[in-house]
């Protein structure tokens, strides 16, 4: 062996081999932990304790230099020290380090035990034993690195006493008394040493010498801890009294360890890595409580059991169990009442148990002092319930489970258990209704695994219900899964039943919080803030704030995130039934108002930031109900809308048949950052739903707005047909509203949409009419934001003049209101204008002024407009490469905004500047690939300007090709009236 630290420090068969303090420190270190990483900041911590110098990972550095130039004198590979990101490790072979070899001497010493072979077993725990020459790492006086060799001492008393017990049943007790003895002497407090020692002493004949053991070891526990010894002691001091030890086993008379754990399911899945991290907290942090909680059907008591089983041999002296009943139909169990079936399981006769509730107690922690046992607490209902039960001994491990996180503990590492993985979960459905069967349905495997939320007991239950119905398909069980008005009466088997579960755990909460719980089923899903509760509720903020914090610790409420909240979906059905009956609905209608009403309010307050001026004007909310939970929310500014996305869809439709007006008012509120932001599936199916509720109602300027916004969406899709039919609805609804309605808004949005399919002219009509009826009514604001795509419509057309003249006005009356959206806008636009006519320096400087105003609003599509602009500039001025960066961050940005025509506009000028670096194949793929999209969209105008690129491609190897390419894009440009027509017509001329 290369390394000994069974004893003093050895390397190499030398002692003093490394001298050093530091440098023994370290190694030590890197051996107690052999084979793996041990990080920097670790090492660092035990050289220095409390106060490492500025210099330590430097010095750190130079020991782990010495130690390698040592070990390299003494003609170990230099390897044996290897560097790793995190820190170092001492890589070490089999039978390089005396406490691997003396951990598997053990190991077979135990196995032989388990198999009945004695003689074996005595074999490999004295080869194991005679490898120790004293205290483990004897004069290295480090904190961090004596806390592991003690535990290493204590390993080596453990295996002692696992020798003496078999070499007691070999009848070898003459050759014990000697070290028995000394043993005793060095560990006066052992029980278990002191007990072989009586055995083996009765066993020669010995018996006043017993007595006297017995008798020293009294005195010493009356005067060093004023208590009497374990009742395993007394018990073979009264044997030895009355001279019966001869028809007793020795070793298990003295030793016979309690088995109380309950058999470990065959059928345990997943939880690999929880087990596992578990198991290195308990053994690397010497951990003595461990405290596992989650929701009902988490698989608490599976999980605690099979941890237990796995555990078990490192605490033979006795393994218990008991449940505590802190959340089932019957009564919890008193910590009396617990300690005195726990001293059962341990064998103390009934008559030795005091009937007084704290002598029980006082018994149980003495009876467990001396031992080395692991205690299963399970279902505990408070802290309060078992903080008597917990043992003082070091060598005792107590795990605890229950639904509620025990957070009034002074000691113990919590561990929250979630619900199963996807994969893990199928895997239990497949143990539990059968392999063959799951892997015949795999689909429908998973969305019952889905459908169960991934919840332990709920997936056994589903699984066993196909068990006992074999001519079911997975599939029938997912059909009836899906349709059930109560899903929770399908997950059910025999007398068990998921709702029954957590029926125990609501049961056991405060009446406010079975309230709030009840009222958060009606949230329709996702996560929700304090905020929410409070609405839901009708409570004040820190009210509510405690109720919620009562319900996470009972684990009827997750916390993913500080602050955020959930119910996992089955909880979330649970507390639906609970006000699902009739006598319930007035309380369930008024709480759904106030859910709509919260939402509603902020995400107008929050919508109104970025809104221009005049449609402000078109949507008017009355004061919210609750102003001081609006306050909180609308400072988080767009960040909530994101947040709460799929709620405020899933309460749209929510409201659509009971409160229609709230309906098509959350998707009115939503419009702006929807749009802005390229949110526009939400947008879509928010205004579908709007409209639908809108006409339920009756109301035609709510309809026409519905009908207008909804048209917004489709028009960011390219799908300018359905928009314009949309618009051309609103136009005539609102036209019997007369000047102060919508109209001059749709007559607008017609305007741009006839923009994007080339008909300049009638675009120009459309802005016209609306601006007339703008200054009757004297909306200069919205006059104002008007010149924005009036001046849109002539770039387009290759009027640049005529642009810029607009964009300037724009500009001026946009500085005047200081209307920060509009003059993002305008210096946009004048940018756009100033380059294509040629100025580039000036264009440049306003397009970037326009950017960081963009950027500030949050408006996506644009950004990459401007991004767009500045890139061509950047191509014009010879440099692609530039060019090319910029296009590819608009082409982020616009598909985040979600305009599919600016995708290809951004994918057409990228291709451009690809072919300006030379790598025409990648530019041909981007315009083909553009064409392709263009085509199925029915946008001419980019999908003249993808033709008009691959034929620049083509144009030196095929210009056949290029000929074809351009002639299509020259017809699509002239059906257009677009200035590029003039371009493709000069290429072609070069052409010939």
């Amino acid at each position: 062996m290369r390394f000994q630290i069974l004893g003093p420090l050895r390397v190499g068969g030398g002692e003093a081999t490394v001298s050093a303090g530091r440098d023994r420190t370290v190694l030590a270190v890197l051996l107690l932990r052999a084979n793996r990483v041990v990080a920097v900041e670790e090492l660092v911590d035990a050289v220095w304790e409390e106060r490492p110098p500025a210099t330590a990972r430097a010095q750190l550095q130079t020991c782990v230099s010495r130690l390698r130039q040592r070990l390299a004198r003494l003609g170990l590979p230099p390897e044996t020290i290897v560097t790793d990101p995190v820190g170092y490790a001492a890589r070490i072979g089999p039978q390089d380090l005396d406490a691997e070899v003396f951990a598997r001497a053990v190991d077979a010493a135990r196995t032989a035990v388990d198999n009945g072979r004695t003689a074996e077993a005595r074999r490999h725990y004295r080869t194991g034993l005679a490898l120790w020459r004293g205290p483990a790492l004897a004069g290295v006086t480090v904190r961090s690195v004596r806390g592991r060799a003690q535990a290493l001492d204590e390993q080596r008393l453990a295996v002692l006493e696992e020798c003496v017990d078999v070499e007691l049943r070999l009848g070898l007790a003459a050759h014990l008394v000697d070290e028995l003895t000394e043993a005793v002497q060095r560990h006066p407090l052992r029980d278990r040493l002191r007990g072989q020692l009586m055995l083996a002493l009765s066993a020669v004949g010995r018996q006043a010498d017993a007595l006297t053991a017995y008798r020293d070891g009294r005195r010493l526990y009356a005067e060093e801890l004023g208590i009497e010894p374990g009742a395993a002691l007394q018990e073979l001091h009264q044997r030895v009294l009355a001279g019966d030890l001869a028809v007793v086993d020795p070793g298990r008379a003295a030793t016979a360890p309690a088995r109380g754990l309950p058999r470990a399911i065959s059928d345990f899945t997943g939880r690999q890595e929880t087990i596992a991290r578990l198991v290195k907290e308990i053994e690397e942090n010497r951990a003595r409580i461990q405290l596992v909680d989650g929701m009902a059907g988490s698989g608490k008591t599976t999980l605690a059991v099979h941890l237990a089983t796995r555990l078990a041999d490192r605490y033979p002296d006795a393994q218990l169990f008991i449940d505590l009943h802190g959340h089932s139909d019957r009564a919890p169990l008193t910590p009396a009442t617990a300690s005195a079936a726990l001293l059962r399981q341990l064998g103390v006769p009934q008559e030795r148990i005091p009937p007084d509730p704290d002598d029980r107690l006082a018994l149980w922690r003495t009876e467990l002092a001396g031992r080395r046992a692991l205690l299963l607490l399970d279902n505990a209902a408070d802290a309060d319930q078992v903080a008597p039960l917990l043992p003082t001994g070091r060598g005792c491990l107590t795990l605890i489970t229950s639904r509620r996180r025990l957070v009034g503990l002074d000691e113990g590492r919590p561990s929250s258990l979630p619900v199963l993985e996807p994969e893990e979960a199928v895997e239990l459905l497949g143990r539990v209704a059968g392999e063959v069967r799951v892997a015949a349905e795999p689909e429908a495997a998973a969305e019952v695994a889905h459908r169960c939320g991934y919840l332990p007991l709920a997936i056994r239950l589903a699984g066993a219900r196909l068990a006992h119905r074999p001519r079911w398909r997975i599939t029938d069980l997912v059909e009836r899964l899906r349709e059930a008005s109560d899903p929770l009466a399908e997950l059910a088997a025999g007398q068990r039943s998921v709702g029954d579960a957590f029926a125990l755990s609501y049961a056991q909460v405060s009446v406010a919080a079975q309230r709030l719980l009840r009222l958060l089923g009606l949230h329709p899903g996702g996560r929700f803030d304090n905020t929410v509760a409070a609405a839901l509720a009708d409570l004040p903020m820190p009210e509510a704030q405690d109720v919620l914090d009562e319900l996470v610790d009972a684990h009827l409420v997750d916390e993913p995130a500080p602050g955020r909240y959930c119910l996992h979906d089955l909880v979330r059905e649970y507390a639906r039934t609970l006000l699902a009956e009739p006598a319930h609905a007035v309380q369930r209608r008024a709480a759904v108002q106030r859910l709509l009403d919260h939402h509603l309010h902020v995400a107008a307050a929050i919508a109104r930031t970025v809104e221009s001026p005049g449609n402000r004007r078109n949507f008017v909310l009355p004061d919210p109900p609750r102003p001081d939970l609006v306050a909180v929310c609308t400072p988080q500014g767009l960040g909530w809308l994101d947040e709460n996305r799929a709620t405020l869809t899933a309460l749209a439709r929510l409201a659509e048949d009971d409160f229609p007006r709230h309906c098509w008012q959350l998707a009115r509120a939503c419009w702006r950052p929807y749009f802005n932001g390229g949110q526009l599936d939400e947008l879509i199916e928010m205004h579908t739903v709007g409209l639908r509720a809108a006409e339920a109602l009756g109301d035609e300027p709510a309809v026409a707005l519905m009908l207008n916004y909804l048209a917004s969406g489709y028009f960011r899709l390219a799908r300018f047909p359905h928009a314009v039919r949309l618009m051309e609805r609103a136009a005539e609804l609102s036209r019997r509203q007369g000047p102060d309605g919508p109209l001059a808004n749709i007559l607008w949005n017609l305007g741009s949409a006839c923009v994007a399919e080339g008909n300049h002219q009638r675009a120009i009509d459309y802005f016209n009419e609306a601006a007339r009826l703008l200054q009757s009514i004297d909306r200069s604001a919205e006059v104002t934001a008007l010149l924005n795509n009036v001046a849109y419509a002539y770039l387009h057309w290759g009027r640049h003049e005529q642009a810029l003249r607009i964009c300037r006005k724009h500009l001026m009356l946009s500085r005047e209101m200081a209307d920060h959206r509009e003059l993002a806008n305008a210096l946009g636009h004048t940018g756009a204008a100033r380059r294509r006519m040629g100025d580039l320096v000036p264009a440049r400087r306003l397009l970037r002024a326009a950017l960081r105003r963009h950027h500030a609003l949050g408006n996506r599509f644009n950004e990459g407009e401007v991004l767009n602009e500045l890139g061509v500039i950047e191509r014009e001025s010879g440099r692609p490469e530039e060019a090319a960066a910029l296009h590819r961050e608009a082409l982020i940005a616009i598909t985040e905004a979600g305009d599919r025509v600016g995708q290809c506009a951004s994918r057409n000028l990228l291709a451009r500047s690809l072919l300006e670096l030379g790598d025409m194949p990648s530019a041909l793929d981007l315009f083909r690939r553009v064409l392709r999209d263009t085509t199925k969209i029915n946008h001419r105008y980019e999908q003249a300007r993808a033709l008009d690129g691959i034929a620049r491609c083509l144009r030196p190897t095929e210009p056949v090709a290029a000929r074809s390419h351009w002639t299509r894009a020259l017809a699509l440009f002239e059906q257009l009236d677009v200035p590029d027509r003039l371009e493709v017509r000069r290429l072609l001329v070069e052409l010939g």
